[in-house]
C-alpha cells in the first residue's frame, strides 16, 4: 500500500505574525523594497502559502534617508492621473523625495505584490517613517540588516 505526502497549506487564523524593521538610511530603494515585499509575503518563511497571506509587519525608518543608484534622481518620474482630460500630473524622484519620502518606498513595495485583495491586504502591513522615531515599541519588531 502506498503512503501519500500531505501538502501543507497555511490557514488564514493560523499564522503566526511578526515585527520586523528595517532602517533604509544610506540603502538603495529597489533593494530594500524588494526585501520588503518578500517579508510581507511571506516567502521568508517555511509555512509560505501562495493564497493565504502568510507575511510579517514591516516597519521602515528613515525614509527620506534612501538612495538611488546613477542618474534616477533627476530622471525617474512618477505619474498620477485625476481622471479628467489633461489631469495627468508627473513629478521626479528628487520633487517626491522633498515633498513626501514615505510614498515613494510605498510606492515601490506596492509594485512589487501581487495586484488583487490579497495584495492590498499584504500592503497594509506595511508601515513607512520619514525619522528615526515610530509608534510601535509595543510590539517589540526585530531588526534586519540588508546586505549590501
Amino acid at each position: 500500500m502506498e503512503e501519500t505526502v500531505k501538502t501543507y497549506h497555511a490557514k488564514p487564523g493560523e499564522v503566526e505574525r511578526e515585527w520586523v524593521i528595517i532602517d533604509a538610511e544610506d540603502q538603495v530603494l529597489g533593494r530594500v523594497a524588494a526585501r520588503a515585499a518578500q517579508i510581507l509575503k511571506g516567502k521568508h518563511k517555511p509555512q509560505y502559502t501562495p493564497h493565504v497571506d502568510t507575511g510579517d509587519f514591516v516597519i521602515i525608518i528613515n525614509a527620506d534617508k534612501i538612495k538611488v543608484t546613477g542618474t534616477k534622481a533627476a530622471t525617474k518620474t512618477y505619474y498620477r492621473h485625476s481622471g479628467f482630460p489633461g489631469g495627468l500630473k508627473q513629478e521626479t524622484f528628487t520633487e517626491a523625495m522633498a515633498k513626501h519620502p514615505e510614498r515613494v518606498i510605498e510606492h515601490a513595495v506596492k509594485g512589487m505584490l501581487p495586484k488583487n485583495t490579497l495584495g492590498r491586504a499584504m500592503g497594509k502591513k506595511l508601515k513607512v517613517y520619514v525619522g528615526a522615531e515610530h509608534p510601535h515599541a509595543a510590539q517589540k519588531p526585530r531588526k534586519i540588516e540588508l546586505e549590501g
